[in-house]
């Protein structure tokens, strides 16, 4: 409390200014979401089959499921075998070190497998794995 010469007491405003803690909250936030890895799924719930070789793969840029009828999904769409090139083409330029993981379902024909694999292989992806499930 202070005092003044002609009256009594006067009372000091004291608040604390939390604008410097919000801008700080909001640029953590904004990196947080900018930095964010989000999971990518094919579209399609695939039944794998079981190897006891299975190796843990950590993480991958591009997804593409093979249902048992031989239908191909990337990023939640169904597309014709003759647009996968192109579509791995297109992720992997957004991403130039990721990785194709393919999930083919344990009835899908090996042929449509072979077909995704050298797309892949066409579109200059380096590493493709082929995912299973261990026993």
């Amino acid at each position: 409390m202070r005092r003044t010469a002609s009256s009594g007491p006067v009372e000091e405003d004291s608040s604390i200014d939390i604008t410097p803690m919000l801008d700080v909250v909001f640029i953590l936030l904004i990196f947080f979401i900018v930095t964010a890895t989000f999971i990518k799924e094919p579209g399609l719930k695939v039944e794998r089959p079981s190897a006891v070789t299975a190796e843990l793969k950590p993480s991958a840029s591009i997804l593409i499921a093979i249902g048992p009828d031989g239908s191909v999904w990337i990023d939640r769409k169904k597309k014709d075998i003759r647009d996968v090139r192109a579509t791995i083409e297109r992720l992997f330029a957004d991403n130039p070190k990721g990785s194709v993981v393919i999930q083919a379902d344990r009835l899908a024909k090996n042929s449509v497998l072979i077909e995704v694999m050298d797309a892949a292989r066409e579109a200059n992806v380096k590493e493709i794995a082929v995912s299973a499930e261990r026993p």
